[in-house]
């Protein structure tokens, strides 16, 4: 295989790419934070601090990563995301901290959105 042919199979990683992956990062230690401080330690803390973000990372792999074990449209991936995304945002607010959730939700609902309609035009 020549190189232009190896070249043009590789995806494109563009700059909305690299932020949502930032936001998955984001999300997975946001859920973990609010489960070690909403919830009384030593249990159930621990059990919801490191529950909480691997359960988030399950369904992300299972679904929406580029790798997804279950191969599935993008609306049902945009329904994991949704869910994962949220989940961290009213973390954030339960918290105390309405700004961190306001300007999360609206960046990965943004990044969401722009990432949509790529997947859906072609």
């Amino acid at each position: 295989m020549s190189d232009a042919q190896q070249h043009e199979q590789q995806p494109k990683i563009g700059p909305n790419d690299i932020l949502r992956f930032l936001l998955e990062l984001f999300a997975f230690v946001s859920l973990g934070i609010w489960g070690f401080l909403a919830f009384p330690l030593p249990w159930p803390g621990v059990l919801v601090g490191i529950g909480a973000p691997l359960l988030a990372i399950l369904a992300w792999a299972l679904f929406v990563s580029p790798k997804a074990v279950f191969r599935v449209d993008a609306f049902g991936k945009a329904i994991v995301e949704i869910a994962v995304f949220s989940a961290a945002a009213i973390g954030w607010w339960t918290l105390g901290q309405p700004v961190v959730a306001v300007i999360f939700a609206v960046v990965a609902a943004v990044s969401g959105i722009i990432n949509g309609r790529k997947e859906l035009a072609g």
